[in-house]
């Protein structure tokens, strides 16, 4: 067959020209692609660095943030605990102010009506000793047929009601 025949005188030439060409194959990759696509990661590289740096700062200035509110909303509910506490101190006193002259206006009214009351029973008890001294004279002067002194069916009824 010639075409094995051929093989040997043709092989050293094609093994020649196949290592020139991986050879410049290799000489356009390694040099002109290869740099760029290096530098093309490591551009990305840094900028993917560079973003995390920014999203850390970013964290750590809302974090700073969120600390200082979370201060100023303590301070202010104690500021606002402060008021009610406050407040309602203030409205216990006017409500102990308010029962105080509540208080005063009833003992006044009771010690009126105490002073009224004393006033009907001494009226009462008057009226009681004089009707039961009438009485009294008119049972002994219907029993006994004897006429009483007012003045004495009078003290008579005021001592029998002294003792009893």
């Amino acid at each position: 067959m010639p075409q094995i025949v051929q093989i040997a005188d043709t092989l050293s030439s094609q093994v020649f020209w196949l290592l020139v060409f991986f050879g410049l194959t290799f000489l356009v990759v390694g040099m002109g692609m290869v740099p760029k696509i290096m530098g093309t990661v490591e551009l990305r590289d840094q900028q993917i660095a560079g973003d995390l740096a920014a999203a850390q700062a970013a964290r750590d200035a809302a974090d700073s943030e969120e600390e200082a509110w979370r201060k100023r909303e303590n301070e202010n509910r104690a500021a606002a605990q402060a008021l009610v506490a406050e407040a309602k101190g203030a409205a216990a006193k006017a409500n102990e102010a308010k029962m105080a002259d509540a208080q005063g206006r009833l003992d006044t009214r009771l010690a009126e009506a105490e002073a009224g009351i004393d006033a009907a029973r001494a009226s009462a008890l008057a009226e009681i000793e004089d009707v039961a001294a009438d009485a009294a004279r008119d049972i002994v002067a219907r029993i006994a047929g004897a006429d009483v002194e007012p003045a004495a069916a009078q003290a008579a009824v005021k001592e029998v009601m002294a003792h009893g």
